[in-house]
């Protein structure tokens, strides 16, 4: 099951990062996992929040460009070499992650990570026949 991610790029000074909390928070919206990579000029924030749609609009009302893509909310054991439980089979199949960030919450003791690979369909099928749990909806409110 895909679960949607938001994106925008924010310009890297202070505040900004700080901005964008702050006008979702004030609107309702939670942010449930969330990636911040930088440049020297550009930071690229990566989200998942309870109600994408509504954070759509907010930011888009605010002057922000948000993106929306389809990843996984993969459900991974949380004991060290536990996240190969999900690796191996995609490596196998030759699919690229090309980045993973924590979920804030866990399901069944287990911790969850968001994962954008280049073919997402693909990789929730394999992940489900090597018996690893993807979430669906549900992870909007964990």
């Amino acid at each position: 099951m895909v679960i949607r991610q938001l994106s925008v790029s924010l310009d890297n000074v202070p505040g900004t990062l700080s901005t964008v909390s702050e006008i979702l928070g004030r609107e309702g919206v939670n942010i449930r996992a969330i990636s911040v990579a930088d440049t020297s000029d550009i930071s690229t924030v990566r989200f998942v929040v309870d109600d994408p749609a509504k954070a759509i609009n907010i930011l888009t009302g605010s002057g922000y460009h948000p993106k929306e893509t389809d990843v996984l909310a993969v459900e991974t054991p949380d004991h060290p070499g536990g996240m190969n439980a999900m690796l191996k089979p995609l490596k196998a199949a030759g699919i690229n992650v090309h980045y993973l960030y924590p979920h804030l919450g866990r399901i069944n003791n287990n911790a969850i990570v968001i994962l954008g690979v280049d073919r997402t369909e693909e990789a929730q099928k394999i992940l489900t026949q090597n018996w690893v749990n993807t979430l669906g909806k549900e992870v909007y409110s964990l």
